[in-house]
């Protein structure tokens, strides 16, 4: 009974929040519906320094302008301001969002498309009420409601989006074969040392990279894979093949790129196969 009583009051609990997520949606009054969302251009792009910290990503000076006031701003990305800019150059457009009246209080997004009406955590609080229920029936009724209750619905949402995840994928395979290939050079590696509760110390290297495209855009981007002893790798030459419409999607080594969106198809769909296998056998076991 203990258990029973647990699983409802959390069930209670999540499907109250998850109502009331949903019901402010509606309403137009969640964080993301209230927030001003605009557009910002890079003006200028400083070079990263040798051995500092990637934590805050590229340093860059962006203006944009208040929509409800017309008022034009210039500011930078230091510290904390939302996502970090892993690619950057003279003219590149990226987001810039902020609460109502506070410019100030401004954010930064690499996706101007980005942005959202406040789903997520009303959908993240049904999640764990459907959970909640799933294991009450699983508690009082056997495994099998787990099996059914759990991977029952990822079986169907990854056989309804496998198709389009997979097309995507193959979009991206053949967009490797249109990239424009230039040269380009590792400008800095930054570096960051970590030391979790046990003492043990876990060290993180990110090249930096430059090159400047076929119509004349200076690129300075993080480069976290295709080098190999990016310890070392200051001052290294390379060939940068990067998507002409944007810049910020590059690779260093093709042939790797290509097989490892291969791997990662395989792996979706050996993942929609172990979860339907294990539906279907929840459904014989009832």
């Amino acid at each position: 009974m203990g258990w029973h009583v647990f699983l409802m009051v959390w069930c209670g609990v999540t499907g109250a929040v998850a109502l009331v997520g949903y019901a402010r949606v509606l309403a137009g009054t969640t964080r993301a519906q209230r927030t001003v969302r605009t557009t910002g251009r890079i003006e200028r792009v400083d070079e990263p320094r040798h051995g500092s910290s990637p934590k805050y990503g590229i340093s860059v000076v962006v203006s944009f302008q208040d929509p409800a006031t017309g008022q034009e701003f210039t500011v930078t990305n230091d510290g904390e301001r939302g996502d970090r800019i892993n690619a950057a150059w003279t003219g590149r457009e990226i987001a810039v969002h902020y609460p109502r009246g506070r410019p100030d209080a401004y954010r930064f997004a690499n996706d101007p498309s980005k942005g959202g009406r406040g789903l997520g955590w009303p959908t993240f609080a049904l999640v764990l009420c459907y959970a909640g229920a799933v294991t009450d029936a699983a508690i009082d009724r056997g495994w099998p409601w787990a099996l059914v209750g759990f991977c029952g619905p990822l079986a169907l949402s990854g056989i309804w989006y496998l198709p389009g995840n997979v097309r995507d994928r193959n979009r991206r395979i053949d967009a490797l074969a249109a990239m424009a290939s230039v040269p380009g050079r590792v400008v800095a590696v930054l570096k960051s040392v970590t030391v979790d509760a046990d003492g043990c110390t876990a060290t993180r290297l990110v090249p930096v990279v430059a090159f400047t495209t076929l119509d004349g855009r200076a690129v300075t981007a993080y480069c976290e894979s295709g080098l190999s002893d990016p310890a070392g790798s200051r001052g290294r030459d390379v060939t940068v093949h990067y998507a002409p419409d944007d810049p910020a999607v590059f690779v260093l080594d093709v042939e790797a790129e290509r097989r490892s969106w291969y791997w990662d198809i395989a792996v979706n769909v050996v993942g929609v196969l172990i979860v339907a296998t294990a539906a279907v056998a929840g459904v014989v076991a009832l």
